[in-house]
């Protein structure tokens, strides 16, 4: 994981995808503090992808796991490296062991003779030591905790950097995608080459269309003939369709319930007239990152042309699923090297292999080396959505105490594990009430036995997918609405209801969140007066371990629209490693949110 070379670059190998998250700073960061290295020193480039370098911490990139999943082994090996530096500089001074010696700012010092020695010098020798198992961890707290400048972002601002998208190859084709127009169809037959473009191939669910650039590649797409089949259940992938059957089987689907809660007990505390019976909806949408799907490939044959060799290279997630995704392909014995490239925003889209295995199909296809893109009208259209939610929340709240008495939480969803054959089908989808449970959300109604999330899969055929946050994105929305509703009900402000709440939670992680609501209504200023024409509001959230408190400042100055004038966000994140990079999540997470609540209340 680390490479120290005769000029003392030390680079440390990142075997996940830096998607602008800041993951691979956070992480060297890490390794550099055990190391006892110097900043000015360290770089990052992608590891190998092989399974032996991803053995026991699988380098997929999601789930908010970029660091939390790998920085202790960051650290570990970090410490490992410098054990066996410490040893080399022990033999070149003739020690008999190190316990005089410490590594620091990229130095081997012996602190009784002051005499000091560059890693650089000393690495040759090092990497022939033995690995010590189990080092120390010293924790120093040097770079772990501190903004120190983001490793990837003066190749981004001086243009060096390079996305899948920039991938030039000697002698390189490039093709664009043209998917099936109805959610399952497939191509009847290879249609005829469009003008402009110099082949087409089959992909079977998809044609890519050839040419000597990309522009002129979507042109040529716009004249293809194709003809297409048309699945059987075409007709039930309608929005019209897809909200009724949701509509049908939250009124008369069987739930199963989780873990937690009971619906009956819930159902009788309520009785017939809850103080809040109110269903909430939110649609399929596209993750639509900035940079689109797009992968080089390049095909090599021997003498007889015989494929012996891939090269892919790819913004992706997942670079073991490419590799993986690439071999089903191919004959056994071909060399697949995949070459993880920086990504323009993932958001769970790159964590899919479908556009790696077009650019595969399509190499093998024309056997050149070719680029092939998703155009975004392709991206938008056949995407693997987050899911739509039909969410129907019935509570009870008693009039002296003021408090939820009981809560129901009814969840129609597809499910992305059961697509994917990793649930059964009368399973509970953890994505789908992720952040709706006691467990997993924000403890407001504690272990209250009067209390009961269900869940009923919807069979919809379109394809959904892991989108920023997955199930928090559409639960939190439902939890904190609800919560809002209540508090009106019960004549509270919206602030006070959800403190008291917390305050009346048994659950041990209430403090927390205690602590993070009072902050930001403080820092939003919630107890002030509000400007004329304008609303405040106010949320809490929690999602892979963090806690985010909001207070959001609004007007609505036409119908339809709605105006973001500012947010206050509080984030509890547990142990901070670059203080920048959380901070500009946050910040890039309210733009995306902002941008992408508006386009909903626009279209609905």
């Amino acid at each position: 994981w680390v490479v120290i070379a005769p000029d003392g670059t030390i680079t440390i190998l990142y075997g996940g995808a830096e998607m602008g998250q800041g993951a691979s700073t956070g992480l060297a960061q890490a390794m550099a503090e055990e190391l006892g290295a110097k900043w000015s020193d360290i770089a990052v480039q992608n590891a190998p992808v092989s399974a032996s370098w991803q053995t026991g911490a699988p380098w997929t990139t999601g789930g908010s796991s970029g660091i939390t999943r790998h920085i202790a082994a960051m650290r570990t090996a970090g410490a490992q490296a410098r054990e066996m530096l410490k040893a080399a500089a022990a033999d070149a001074w003739g020690l008999t062991d190190t316990s005089t010696l410490i590594a620091i700012d990229s130095t081997v010092r012996n602190t009784y003779t002051g005499l000091s020695l560059p890693f650089a010098q000393l690495a040759t020798a090092a990497a022939a030591k033995p690995v010590p198992a189990s080092p120390t961890l010293l924790k120093t707290g040097q770079f772990v905790g501190v903004s120190v400048p983001r490793l990837d972002i003066p190749a981004k601002t001086n243009g060096t950097a390079r996305y899948g998208i920039d991938v030039r190859l000697p002698n390189m084709v490039y093709a664009v995608v043209k998917n099936a127009p109805v959610l399952g169809g497939t191509l009847k037959s290879t249609p005829s080459v469009p003008a402009g473009a110099t082949a087409v191939v089959n992909l079977g669910n998809a044609c890519a269309v050839v040419s000597t650039n990309t522009w002129a590649a979507i042109m040529a797409s716009k004249q293809l003939s194709a003809s297409w089949t048309t699945p059987a259940d075409a007709t039930g992938n309608t929005s019209s369709t897809i909200l009724s059957t949701a509509q049908n089987l939250m009124a008369s689907g069987t739930g199963v319930v989780t873990a937690e809660g009971n619906p009956l007990a819930a159902a009788t505390a309520m009785g017939a007239a809850p103080t809040l019976d109110q269903t909430y909806y939110v649609p399929y949408l596209a993750h639509a990152p900035m940079e689109v799907p797009n992968a080089t490939v390049q095909p090599t044959y021997d003498a007889l042309g015989v494929l012996k060799q891939l090269d892919i290279w790819i913004s992706t997630q997942s670079p073991l699923g490419v590799k993986a995704a690439a071999a089903a392909l191919v004959p056994a014995g071909v060399v697949i090297n995949v070459h993880t490239t920086l990504l323009g925003g993932g958001l769970g889209r790159k964590i899919e292999t479908d556009y790696a295995i077009h650019a595969v199909k399509t190499a093998l296809g024309l056997k050149t080396p070719v680029k092939v893109i998703w155009p975004r009208e392709e991206d938008i259209s056949h995407d693997q959505y987050r899911p739509m939610a039909l969410s129907r929340v019935r509570a009870t709240i008693d009039p002296t105490t003021k408090l939820v008495t009981a809560w129901s939480n009814r969840i129609v969803s597809p499910s992305i594990a059961f697509q994917r054959g990793r649930l059964a089908a009368s399973g509970v989808d953890s994505s789908a009430v992720e952040c709706a449970t006691i467990a997993s959300g924000v403890p407001y109604v504690a272990a209250n036995p009067a209390h009961a999330v269900e869940y009923i899969r919807h069979a919809s055929s379109v394809w959904v997918g892991y989108w920023r946050s997955v199930g928090a994105s559409i639960n939190v929305f439902v939890v904190e609405s609800a919560m809002d509703e209540l508090a009106k009900a019960a004549g509270v402000d919206e602030y006070q209801f959800r403190r008291q709440h917390l305050l009346a939670s048994s659950d041990p992680r209430a403090a927390r969140f205690l602590n993070v609501l009072d902050a930001v209504a403080t820092l939003g200023g919630w107890n002030t007066a509000v400007p004329a024409g304008r609303a405040r509001g106010i949320s809490l959230a929690t999602c892979f371990g963090s806690v985010v408190g909001e207070v959001v400042e609004v007007s609505a100055p036409t119908a339809g629209a709605m105006t973001v004038h500012k947010v206050a966000v509080v984030v509890d994140c547990g142990n901070v490693v670059n203080p920048n990079a959380v901070e500009a999540q946050m910040q890039g997470g309210v733009a995306h949110r902002s941008e992408e609540h508006t386009s909903e209340l626009q279209s609905h």
